[in-house]
């Protein structure tokens, strides 16, 4: 039985130490016989092409389906407007006519998957882009394919930048 602080101390101590060496031991297995895997290329939203929604059994997916998701096309939004769920991105140009340039490569790309976002430029330089799949009135795959296409574009450019950037 621990009677004194400094028994209940020391005990604590050789408890900690005991926990320390297993996780050391767990972790050195996990890093030796489990090197951690590459990511899946098949999971690379930019690797996959948009699939026709004209399917009668496409519907919008899940709202869990879609933070599962959100991860991988970093600067996107999801919102809900009107009951549906949408991706949502904002970007400031330095001119109007950046922001043309802009809309024209988002065309391109949105021309090439067969899946068109809704393109707005507000105020000259602020560009915003809604994605989501009108057909089934909410989010699809096909949205997070073309968010991710979008963000792989070479935008640089066109954007304002920041003081301090």
């Amino acid at each position: 039985m621990l009677r004194t602080p400094v028994q209940f101390q020391s005990r604590l101590l050789s408890l900690s130490m005991a926990h320390y060496y297993l996780l050391e031991i767990y972790f050195r297995h996990r890093v030796e016989v489990c090197p951690k895997a590459s990511p899946d290329p098949m999971d690379d939203l930019t690797t996959k092409k948009c699939v026709s929604c004209n399917a009668k059994d496409m519907r919008p997916m899940t709202v869990e389906a879609a933070h599962s998701l959100i991860p991988q096309v970093q600067g996107w939004n999801l919102v809900t407007e009107d009951g549906m769920m949408k991706l949502q991105r904002t970007w400031k140009v330095k001119t109007f006519m950046k922001g043309m340039e802009f809309f024209k490569l988002v065309a391109d790309v949105a021309e090439a998957e067969g899946h068109h976002p809704d393109l707005h430029l507000v105020a000259w330089n602020n560009v915003k882009i809604e994605i989501w799949t009108h057909a089934v009135g909410g989010l699809t795959e096909n949205d997070f394919i073309l968010a991710a296409k979008i963000n792989r574009l070479d935008l640089h450019q066109l954007l304002s930048r920041k003081v301090g950037e």
